[in-house]
């Protein structure tokens, strides 16, 4: 690889619309130092090429069909600089203006494009400090008040799951990861559950343990575990502990 392709930055777009890419492509023509790596057109195209390409600019769409910006986000996790790119989203604006490296807002002049790969090389120079929040805490920022989770992506190698929560039976925690038990099966995601149970509905999920959280649909009965300890019994078989203060919360639900 020459000096020169090794200097260039690596940029990647991502946008469902055809006549948006093409506007951010020819925006960049101007800027030799940018190599157009990949452009994606939903963001199961951009887990895998980020994954596979290792961009270090990416200019990701937010409304797209599938998996939206901020579950790309989560899936890609931390390492490239992002540009978000909106129509109309306050609430995510309203998050890109503390966490950040910049936003567009379209239809995208030339002007604040020029602006936003500014600040992105300010960042990729190590001029200005990367965002400290994650993307979950990105994602929980800029979403409405009151609205939670409807679906949770996860990744497996070059394979992206949609769990649909309504589909979720309970959650547990594995040291940085947690346990994703759907419909007789378990995928593996890179969160915290304490950040997972912020976007669940809690009149539809409950932490009975601190390293479970259970979807209470699923709840059959209690039955005592030795010694002042519970099991929750979920209706496919499964047995959950359950501690103090989770089995005072799990009984007043079942009581109601």
């Amino acid at each position: 690889m020459s000096r020169e392709a090794a200097s260039k930055i690596r940029a990647m777009i991502v946008d469902d619309e055809n006549l948006a890419r093409q506007v951010l492509r020819e925006y960049l023509s101007a800027h030799p130092e940018v190599e157009i790596v990949a452009e994606c057109a939903n963001g199961f195209e951009a887990v895998k090429n980020a994954a596979d390409l290792r961009p270090d600019l990416i200019f990701l769409d937010i409304q797209m069909p599938k998996l939206d910006g901020f579950e790309v986000l989560e899936l890609i996790g931390p390492g490239p600089a992002v540009v978000f790119v909106t129509a109309y989203d306050v609430h995510a604006i309203r998050a890109f203006e503390v966490h950040a490296v910049d936003y567009l807002l379209k239809p995208v002049s030339a002007e604040r494009f020029e602006a936003a790969l500014a600040h992105a090389k300010e960042r990729l120079d190590g001029k200005s400090a990367p965002a400290a929040p994650g993307a979950y805490e990105l994602a929980a920022a800029a979403r409405p008040p009151a609205q939670f989770l409807d679906r949770i992506p996860v990744r497996d190698g070059a394979n992206v799951f949609i769990i649909p929560v309504a589909r979720l039976d309970y959650v547990e925690a594995q040291d940085d990861y947690v346990a994703l038990a759907s419909q007789g099966a378990k995928h593996l995601k890179q969160q915290t559950i304490a950040s997972l149970e912020a976007s669940l509905d809690p009149s539809r999920f409950l932490r009975i343990h601190r390293s479970y959280i259970v979807n209470l649909e699923r709840v059959a009965k209690i039955e005592p575990y030795g010694k002042d300890s519970h099991v929750a019994v979920l209706s496919g078989g499964a047995k959950l502990p359950v501690s103090r203060a989770g089995y005072q919360r799990l009984r007043e639900f079942l009581d109601r």
